[in-house]
């Protein structure tokens, strides 16, 4: 018996044999007919549920291929969110506020999904506002893969100290008299940002288990039904799985969850996956929950960070001895895996480590390259040999100027060729990689890949290499089912697929491009559960308790996704003029001096040439 029936939509299937319908029924959590209104309507049983969509535009859910959505949900209810704020006066405004509704020992967070050039002042903020605004509560800001910026308060509970020595390939920058000015510099490594921001308080677990809860509804509310969770630094399993597992369990789960398990200890990365191999195997789990495979991280010797405020890092000339015997024992127990890898030079040299195993033994599960910006056609021959895919992310949208800056406009054109890969018949799935660099709203992705601009407002691309928006759109749904092996259950509208979709707040396919990033769903649906509802639905959403703790961000600031969003307005980038590099926060000052400054604005103008230290 049909359960649940959509009418009267508009609905994009993603299904070449039926692209567009109008109704869809549901029974079981599963898709059984997509159709005209009259052809679900006749048959339809006098028990199911019948939903009016009022024309609007239905979509499959989206699918984020590399998410860190576990240990995101861990901290979400801790982080306050800058994405989308237009001002850099507003997004210290916010901190001052959190700030004061934070009790100790809690820190503020601010961590990823933002751009200094997403605000009017076009720059970032200065340690001194930093600490203006929250003089006593410690405050730990980060800024992409490049630099973390932290007020008195902080230094002070953390114990830097002139006497503190830098962390190898990581500096704590000093001023002239040898103090710790609050700036941490990654160079090249993000180590000494994420070990610093570890050492932060945690939630208990009761607010951990909520925290999870309000980040996933956050991703329903966006149009999110299932991720692939990439594992991360401190993310031990099965450890910090716990959470993740007890909401499984108590059916609370609102996404489909494939998780990657990601090596944690230097030197002890073989280990653990032996390990883990004994524990578990690819496919554990159901539908809602299931394990992924191995990676991104395989050998901390293999990690690429990118970081375009500073050259391309060599990886170590021990990688491939360190890599080979992991790959050899995944392949022998036919485990998926995934790497994390920017740079071409880096996939060159993983692939000669992949092709050397395969050769021994076939690999018999998909291997995934994980950003690929700036990946070669020779190389992306190679992944298809070995039967590879490719998960690309709209890093780039956060950082297009600094690749402009350093490696010019030209070798930005294709960061990553998207369009050649789709050309090659290479499986591509897209993604965000949030939460701590890119945001997670997938809407600035697909805005990103269908306009080829930053958030800034910089074009990147050129039109040929921009995708339209069903291509987009096929990169978050089917594109990324084959990321987890799944894409024979989900990606489409279509009987026998998963009933995961999305019914939007305004028609993708029709709106002027810079709406895009304003879309949200009014309604999700997640095995044939409705896990998220508003506007004319509201009365259709499912409970969700406050976020707590009481002083969370989330309970006092609306979500990003639903904030005023007004894309700063592009500009060429120019070649540099010889300004020095920023004694203050490490970067050159190209960037800002080719954006529209704000000239009329005495108490801005100096800062938006990059930083305060044109001030002085």
């Amino acid at each position: 018996m049909t359960d649940l029936i959509l009418k009267n939509g508009c609905i994009t299937t993603l299904d070449r044999r039926r692209p567009s319908a109008q109704a869809i029924a549901i029974q079981g959590g599963v898709i059984t007919h997509v159709g005209a209104d009259d052809e679900i309507l006749h048959h339809a049983p006098e028990t199911a549920e019948i939903i009016d969509l009022g024309g609007r535009r239905v979509i499959p859910g989206l699918n984020d291929s590399h998410l860190h959505l576990i240990r995101g949900g861990l901290n979400y209810n801790m982080e306050l969110r800058w994405e989308n704020i237009d001002s850099l006066q507003e997004a210290l405004a916010r901190l001052k506020a959190q700030a004061q509704r934070t009790p100790p020992p809690q820190w503020v967070r601010v961590v990823g999904g933002w751009s200094e050039l997403q605000f009017v002042e076009r720059r970032l903020p200065t340690l001194d506002e930093i600490n203006a605004a929250a003089p006593d509560t410690p405050v730990f800001i980060l800024h992409l893969y490049a630099q973390a910026m932290l007020n008195r308060a902080a230094l002070r509970v953390l114990g830097i100290t002139r006497d503190t020595p830098n962390p190898p390939n990581g500096e704590i920058q000093k001023n002239g008299r040898g103090e710790p000015t609050g700036l941490l510099i990654a160079r090249p490594s993000a180590l000494i940002l994420y070990a610093t921001l570890a050492q932060g308080p945690m939630l208990s677990l009761a607010d951990q288990i909520n925290s999870t809860r309000h980040f996933m509804r956050e991703m329903n509310r966006l149009g999110v039904t299932s991720v692939i969770d990439a594992g991360g630094g401190n993310q031990n399993y099965p450890e910090d799985y716990q959470v993740i597992q007890k909401l499984h369990d108590a059916g609370e789960l609102t996404v489909r969850i494939a998780y990657n398990l990601f090596a944690q200890k230097a030197g002890q990365e073989l280990s653990d996956y032996e390990r883990w191999i004994a524990m578990t195997a690819p496919g554990a789990g159901d539908a809602l929950l299931q394990v992924n495979g191995a990676g991104e991280n395989l050998t901390w010797s293999a990690a690429d960070f990118e970081n375009f405020l500073e050259p391309r890092p060599d990886l170590a000339p021990t990688m491939e001895s360190e890599l080979e015997p992991i790959v050899e024992l995944l392949a022998d127990n036919a485990w998926p895996f995934r790497i994390h890898a920017t740079y071409d030079e880096s996939i060159d040299r993983f692939l000669s480590v992949f092709e050397r195993v395969n050769g021994r033994t076939p690999f018999a599960a998909r291997f995934i390259i994980d950003h690929a910006e700036t990946i070669s056609e020779r190389n992306m021959a190679r992944i298809a040999a070995l039967g590879g895919g490719i998960a690309i992310q709209h890093r780039m949208a956060f950082q297009g100027e600094y690749f402009v800056d350093r490696f010019g406009a030209a070798a930005a054109k294709q960061t990553p060729p998207i369009a050649r890969m789709l050309a090659m018949g290479l499986p591509v799935g897209a993604g965000t990689d949030a939460t701590r660099v890119a945001s997670y709203d997938p809407w600035v992705a697909l805005y990103w890949l269908t306009t080829g601009q930053t958030v800034g407002g910089l074009a990147l691309y050129d039109e040929a290499d921009r995708l339209d928006r069903e291509t987009a759109l096929r990169l978050w749904t089917e594109g990324s089912a084959w990321f987890s092996g799944e894409q024979t259950h989900k990606g489409r509208l279509a009987a026998g697929q998963y009933a995961d979709l999305a019914v939007l707040s305004a028609d993708y396919m029709a709106v002027p491009a810079e709406q895009i990033r304003s879309i949200h769903s009014v309604l999700t649906i997640v095995d044939g559960r409705i896990v998220h509802a508003d506007k004319a639905y509201a009365h259709l959403a499912p409970p969700l308790p406050p976020a707590s703790p009481d002083w969370s961000p989330v309970n006092h600031i609306p979500p990003p996704g639903i904030r005023k969003t007004t894309p700063a307005p592009g500009a060429a980038p120019s070649a540099d003029h010889g300004h020095s590099a920023c004694r203050l926060h490490g970067h050159h000052h190209t960037i800002a001096w080719s954006r529209p400054l704000p000239t009329q604005d005495r108490r801005a103008f100096w800062g938006a040439f990059g930083c305060s230290c044109f001030a002085f």
